[in-house]
């Protein structure tokens, strides 16, 4: 495998071949088999899926075999609707399980009254809106959470998401704003941006000093378009194949990761397109946007 910015590693998440949201995706494939594909498709790494073994060592095994390993991974906080001692209590569980296999890097996202696992709420319509005081709840939470991945060597990186409190441009901002730039990085996921009508191109540049990690999926507009439509939720909207890998879709990622390939971005670039692996092959799929990766963005 070719990567000419030795700075950035590039990896595929296992969401496309297993759901974390919807475990009947995909519920017949066995593990391995998704890492098998991931390193077969010529990526360095992956994150973590809900049938990853729970021991470290047995994950870790696994990944040696196939020269592959653990970026990083998702962590659902519940700091606007939970007391600290909860969150802080699960987050170092979680931290220590991602540190014992090598990850530098917790994806955290703030799940007080989401929606995004509602079947049945449109998606467009009843999102949380965060009062001053969960505003300060969160950013305030968030920093304690960098403190503590810092502890052990660790960064978080906050991942922005449909259906939640930071979705938008202004929510974006404003978490930004009101955490340290030292202790929380952000988390650029391409296809949430488009999904939700912010402009990734504009994110990306204004952020690029702070960017700690990126999901790259891309949209189908016409799917998309369906979704505002028919009032479907964040759920339908995957099963109906709003997301897509990049390479199969319409968006041109240099122009939205080129200041991260100018500005010495030296984290991961994780392709992570959420799909029913029975319309959408995830081996084709890793290998249509591993190459698109090599080719367009030299990585």
């Amino acid at each position: 495998m070719t990567n000419k910015n030795t700075a950035i590693r590039v990896g595929m998440a296992p969401i496309s071949w297993t759901n974390d949201d919807m475990p009947e995706l995909g519920g017949e494939t066995p593990y391995q088999q998704i890492l098998s594909e991931v390193a077969l498709a010529g990526f360095e790494g992956t994150e973590i899926g809900n049938k990853y073994p729970k021991d470290p060592k047995v994950l870790k095994e696994q990944l040696q075999m196939r020269g592959i390993s653990i970026a990083s991974a998702w962590f659902s906080a519940y700091l606007t609707t939970q007391t600290w001692e909860e969150n802080e209590r699960s987050f170092i569980a979680f931290r220590d399980y991602l540190h014992a296999l090598g990850a530098k890097m917790i994806n955290v996202a703030e799940q007080g009254n989401t929606i995004q696992g509602q079947m049945h709420t449109p998606i467009f319509d009843g999102k949380p809106e965060y009062t001053s005081q969960q505003w300060d709840q969160l950013t305030r939470g968030l920093d304690r959470f960098g403190d503590l991945a810092h502890d052990v060597g660790m960064e978080i990186s906050y991942h922005h998401h449909m259906g939640t409190g930071v979705q938008t441009t202004s929510e974006i901002d404003r978490l930004m704003e009101g955490t340290d730039p030292d202790k929380v990085k952000l988390l650029v996921d391409v296809g949430h941006l488009l999904f939700s009508g912010e402009d990734p191109v504009d994110i990306v540049k204004r952020y690029a000093s702070r960017v700690g990690h990126v999901h790259l999926k891309d949209i189908r507009p016409d799917v998309l378009q369906r979704v505002k439509d028919e009032k479907l939720s964040f759920l339908q909207a995957i099963l109906e194949g709003v997301f897509t890998v990049p390479g199969d879709g319409v968006t041109d990622f240099k122009k939205v990761l080129q200041p991260l390939l100018d500005g010495g971005y030296h984290g991961w670039f994780m392709v992570e397109a959420e799909q029913d692996p029975a319309k959408a092959d995830p081996l084709k799929s890793a290998l249509t946007a591993r190459r698109y990766l090599r080719e367009h963005l030299g990585v």
